[in-house]
C-alpha cells in the first residue's frame, strides 16, 4: 500500500487497504461460510485483527488472503466453541439472507454450500479473490497440488450442480 516518495501513516495505509479489500474479502468469506451475517461478523473481526497487526500484515505477500484466512479461522474457532451450546435449526439454511450487493447467485450459493469446507475455501480464495495457486496454497497452509486438486473437484461439482439450472433457460 505504500507509494514511493510519499510518507504515509499506518492508519492511512490501513484505511486505504480496508476500502479496497473489504467487499472482495466479504464476498470470499460469504462464499466459504454460506451465511451473510456470520460472514460479516468474522470478516469484521479479521479486519480488526489486521488493523491491530498492520505493521506485519502490510508486509504479507497477500494481505487480502491473510484477512480471509483469519476470518475463516475465526469462523472455525467460533463454531468449535459453540457447537455444544447451540442446537442448529436447519430452517436457518433455507433462506439466503444476503443483500443484493453480495452479487452471488442463489443457485451458486446452494452449490457452494454443498461443497466440502476446504473446496469452498479454495474457491473463495482462487475465484472470489483471484489469488494465484501459490498464494492460495500459502494462505491455506497446503501444497499447490492440493489447491489444484480441490479446485478441480470443486469446479466439477459446481458445473454438475449448476448445469441443470442453466440448461432449462
Amino acid at each position: 500500500m505504500r507509494i514511493k516518495g510519499v510518507d504515509h501513516k499506518p492508519d492511512e495505509d490501513f484505511a486505504e487497504f480496508y476500502e479496497q479489500a473489504r467487499a472482495g474479502c466479504l464476498r470470499a468469506v460469504y462464499a466459504a461460510v454460506g451465511d451473510w451475517s456470520l460472514a460479516e461478523d468474522v470478516t469484521a473481526e479479521a479486519f480488526a485483527r489486521a488493523y491491530a497487526s498492520w505493521r506485519t500484515v502490510c508486509r504479507h505477500p497477500a494481505p487480502r488472503a491473510w484477512v480471509v484466512r483469519t476470518a475463516l479461522n475465526t469462523h472455525v474457532s467460533w463454531w468449535r466453541r459453540r457447537r455444544w451450546e447451540v442446537v442448529w435449526d436447519a430452517s436457518h439454511d433455507a433462506e439466503d439472507r444476503a443483500p443484493e450487493s453480495a452479487e452471488i447467485d442463489r443457485n451458486m450459493m446452494q452449490a457452494l454450500r454443498a461443497l466440502p469446507a476446504r473446496q469452498r475455501e479454495v474457491v473463495a480464495l482462487r475465484i472470489f479473490l483471484d489469488l494465484d495457486i501459490a498464494t492460495t496454497a500459502r494462505a491455506l497452509g497446503v501444497t499447490p497440488g492440493t489447491v489444484k486438486t480441490h479446485l478441480s473437484r470443486a469446479l466439477a461439482a459446481l458445473r454438475a450442480a449448476l448445469a441443470p439450472v442453466h440448461d432449462g433457460s
